[in-house]
Parts: structure tokens; sequence; C-alpha cells
């Protein structure tokens, strides 16, 4: 008789039938089933603009500051915000653990527009984007290495701030929208309405 190697037995052991849980497994390791849309519907009448507004200014100062609302308008915008990292879990923003990890080795902001639309049949949509931007440094703000014997920067260091909004910041790379932010607030909302 010939002997199968254990290798080759520890193997197929391991391997066994890759599939999926069933549908019936009352296990929690199904996906998430549901997202929200984003425009999100707010099924309520003409006279509750109000409150939808209040509720959507009230959901989005938990994460930004307000830099401008304007109710008639129905657009809300916000200045932006350092995405807190792990060393910071008290603050939101950053949606999930992998999100807070890359926020802690490099420098992330986030922004927010919403803009509330009155729809035909006397509800609400309410669009919510966060754009995500990136922080590009010459160099690394805390470089040692090097610093005693190549010293390029000059001794005095005078920094000239314009205080201008049409002053456009060019060390931040946009780097699209922040689609799992948007999900968060936008289940926030819908909860809160």
């Amino acid at each position: 008789m010939r002997r199968i190697p254990w290798v080759v037995l520890v193997s197929a052991g391991l391997v066994g039938c890759a599939s999926g849980p069933m549908l019936d497994n009352p296990a929690l390791l199904r996906p998430n089933p549901c997202c929200v849309e984003n425009p999100v519907y707010i099924p309520l009448g003409p006279p509750a603009y109000g409150t939808v507004f209040e509720k959507v200014i009230d959901t989005i100062d938990d994460y930004f500051e307000i830099a401008y609302a304007n109710r008639y308008d129905g657009r809300i915008e916000t200045f932006p915000r350092v995405a807190p990292g792990l060393e910071q879990p008290w603050k939101p923003g950053s949606p999930d653990l992998a999100e807070r990890a890359l926020a802690t080795l490099q420098s992330y902001r986030h922004r927010a527009s919403v803009l509330i639309q009155p729809a035909d049949d006397g509800g609400f949509f309410v669009q919510v984007t966060v754009y995500k931007e990136l922080e590009d440094l010459p160099r690394p703000t805390r470089q040692t290495a090097g610093a005693a014997a190549f010293r390029t920067d000059p001794t005095i260091d005078r920094q000239y701030e314009v205080i201008d909004p049409t002053v456009f910041e060019s060390n931040w790379i946009p780097m699209g929208r922040d689609v799992k932010l948007e999900q968060k607030i936008l289940h926030q909302l819908r909860r809160s309405l």
C-alpha cells in the first residue's frame, strides 16, 4: 500500500468545500444589505422644511463646522476638517478602522456640501457630498535625518498669511469623494428624521 504524504492530507483538509455561509445561517456573517441612497428621500410635507433643514444642520454639525448655510437656497457648506486618526477615537470623521489608520499615517481632510431640494410629491431630497483631500508637503514636517549637516532652511522663518477666501490652497490634493463618510452621515440623518 502506498503512503500519502501528510502535507497532502493537511492541505486537502484545509481546502475543503469553499462556499459562503448558507442563507439560513443565523451567524452575523452577512454583508450590509442596504446602503442609503444619495440623495436620500425624506417623505415629509412642505410645512416640515424648517424641521428638515434644522435636522440636517444638526447632523452635519456633529462632523464639521458650518461655513455657509442658507435656508432659502437649501445649501450648506462646511469648513475643511482634518480627518482624525487612531490617536483620536472620540472625534467623528473617519468612518472605519482602515480610514483612521490611513489618517494616522498621512494628513487627510474632509469638507462637505449639502443640498436640500423639494421633491415633486411633497417630500425632500437631501444630497450629502463629502470631499477628501490629501496634504502635499515637499518633505516631512519633522524631518531629522541630515538636519545638522545639510540645513537648507533659513534661520528666520517668516510666514505671511493672507486671509482671503478666494486664495486657493495648493498644498491639498483632491482625492475625490468619501462615500463611506457620506453613508455614515446619511444613516444618522435618516435615523434622526
